[in-house]
């Protein structure tokens, strides 16, 4: 005769201290209960809830340049430091945990044009409108001490940009040619060009570390290579690009930021046509950088609006906004990925959360399981009409909407000319072309 015999372990269910929070017993297996989906599907409908109500992304804003932003950098090897180019000349170094200016001082005549720190962290490296290249120490001057630069040089050409190497004590400037430096001379190592009037951005590649890109005043982009006399390929754009960030874990992909209010990435192994087409801004996008795993990136643009866009797809995850918030000029993602930092033309530098509704600080093992749970119930239900319509909804500022509106009516209105077009034409003379395909005009090698 078999005698079945509940047992119950007291550590199980009492709790240590009256302080601890009480011990709940949970069935993880699904069999063992009828309404496990349904319950699993009310509690994802309620974390989708609650990551609304807790999406609270501005943390703060570092306040006291006189002019709008030009230029931020971040430094190699700590979180906390921060440094930001103004279009009056200025620096400011600011500790972001504090949200203090550390040092301030007047570093050209007329813009800053950029602003990059060494491998190393120990210098700093600053262009302007003067054509001025200047080295500045890190660390802020003894008492009594002038602001001086280490170093100056005169450029001959105008300069618009600037990027250090990974490792070598090497830096790229952009003006009317790609220029190649070495810190230690005074004098362009190199200087390469294709025949195009003006170079605003210029960026190394954060892997391969011989391979830079630039973007061109004739709408085009341009790949160099440090170990060749002449530039490698260029392609052809639509509308010009302002702005171009490399992918940090996929060294032959790279994003770029348009006029035409999309942001393309592309594959540097077929420029043909970009392997993603961005949308949803509705002005010039000025900026894009990646975030260090390479999984996402966020964009800042002239609608006065920063939004987050995971890699592979087309649409936005997120976006941020605020009243006061004008153009945005720079947008940056930090090194510990956790945080997001703006500049913009009302003289405002803004720091924002990479994920609007994630809880600062440390997290007890039960949050850090409750919140794993959560995120497994949203990604399991994520096609759910209810929770996919919550998920998606974002309050955005009226003259984006209004904006958004008037652009769906107008590819609309292409798209149904196109069709009514091919539909009274004979059969493969008005070709279908992809979306991908129609914004490059041309590549060359």
């Amino acid at each position: 005769m078999k005698v079945k015999v509940i047992s119950r372990n007291p550590d199980e269910y009492l709790r240590e201290t009256k302080l601890d929070i009480h011990k709940v017993s949970r069935n993880y297996d699904p069999a063992l209960h009828p309404f496990e989906a349904a319950r699993e599907y009310t509690r994802a409908l309620n974390a989708v809830k609650l990551e609304k109500v807790f999406a609270k992304p501005f943390i703060g804003n570092l306040d006291g340049h006189r002019d709008g932003i030009s230029c931020i950098s971040k430094h190699p090897k700590r979180l906390s430091v921060l440094i930001s180019g103004a279009f009056d000349g200025e620096i400011r170094v600011w500790d972001m945990p504090q949200q203090i200016c550390l040092r301030e001082f007047v570093a050209h005549n007329g813009i800053v044009r950029g602003v990059i720190y060494t491998p190393d962290g120990s210098h700093f490296i600053t262009l302007g409108d003067d054509k001025t290249i200047k080295t500045w120490k890190a660390l802020s001057p003894q008492f009594g001490e002038d602001e001086e630069p280490v170093n100056t040089v005169l450029s001959k050409t105008v300069l618009t940009g600037i990027s250090h190497h990974r490792k070598k004590p090497i830096y790229a400037t952009s003006g009317e040619l790609c220029q190649i430096w070495e810190e230690s001379r005074n004098e362009p190592v190199r200087s390469i060009t294709w025949g195009v009037d003006n170079l605003h951005d210029i960026e190394f590649n954060p892997v391969e570390t011989n391979l830079l890109a630039s973007c061109a005043s004739d709408r085009s982009i341009i790949l160099y290579d440090m170990r060749e006399n002449k530039p490698l390929r260029k392609v052809v754009m639509k509308l010009r690009t302002n702005k171009l960030s490399w992918n940090p874990m996929e060294p032959f992909i790279f994003t770029c930021a348009n006029e035409d209010y999309n942001l393309y990435t592309f594959d540097t192994r077929n420029l043909k046509h970009p392997i993603n087409v961005h949308m949803d801004h509705v002005g010039a996008v000025t900026y894009v950088d990646y975030a260090p795993t390479g999984k996402e990136f966020v964009s800042g643009s002239y609608d006065k609006t920063i939004r987050i866009f995971e890699a592979g797809k087309g649409h936005s995850r997120e976006i941020y906004h605020t009243k006061r918030m004008q153009r945005v000029t720079c947008v940056h993602w930090s090194l510990d990925n956790k945080y997001i930092i703006s500049g913009s033309d009302e003289m405002n530098i803004r720091i924002w959360k990479a994920r609007a509704s994630e809880k600062l600080g440390p997290l007890k093992p039960r949050e850090k399981a409750a919140l794993r749970y959560s995120e497994a119930l949203k990604e399991k239900f994520a096609s759910h009409p209810q929770i996919k319509r919550i998920s998606r909804h974002r309050q955005i500022p009226t003259h984006v909407y209004n904006a958004q509106k008037e652009l769906r009516t107008i590819k609309e209105k292409v798209k149904r000319k196109e069709a009514n077009r091919r539909a009274h034409s004979k059969r493969g003379e008005v070709p279908h072309i992809p979306e991908r395909k129609k914004h490059v005009i041309m590549e060359h090698q």
